[in-house]
C-alpha cells in the first residue's frame, strides 16, 4: 500500500536520475559547466565525488553562490564525506567547494530542477 501510495503521489521518485558531477574527473576545479546541457528534475540525485578534506560540498543560496560564501551561520549545508549524494529540490539548487579559494577557481556549480 505505501508503494502504491509513493508512484501515485511522487512521481517524480520514481524516474529519479543520478548524475555523478564532473562525471569521471568528480567534484573538481574548473566543473562549473558541468551541468551545461543537462535536464535536471526535482528528486534527481547529485553525487559529488573528492577527497576529503581537500575539498568539500557546501549547499549554499544564490547570494553565497555568486560570491563563494560558504559560511555555516548563513544557512549552507556542509558536506564532507567525499561521496555526498544530495537529492534536488524543484528551482535553483546551488553547490561551491567551501575550501580556501577553492569557490574561485571554478569548484561550484549551478543546478535547476524542474
Amino acid at each position: 500500500m505505501i508503494l502504491l501510495f509513493m508512484f501515485v503521489f511522487h512521481p517524480n521518485l520514481i524516474h529519479a536520475e543520478t548524475f555523478t558531477v564532473g562525471d569521471a574527473k568528480g567534484w573538481s576545479f574548473g566543473v562549473q559547466n558541468w551541468p551545461t546541457g543537462k535536464t535536471f528534475k526535482a528528486g534527481d540525485t547529485l553525487v559529488f565525488n573528492y577527497v576529503p578534506p581537500m575539498h568539500n560540498v557546501v549547499k549554499v543560496n544564490e547570494t553565497n553562490f555568486n560570491s563563494c560564501v560558504a559560511q555555516p551561520l548563513s544557512g549552507s549545508v556542509i558536506f564532507k564525506s567525499g561521496a555526498d549524494k544530495i537529492t534536488l529540490v524543484k528551482g535553483s539548487n546551488f553547490f561551491l567547494c567551501g575550501v580556501g579559494t577553492h569557490c574561485g577557481a571554478g569548484m561550484k556549480i549551478a543546478v535547476n530542477a524542474k
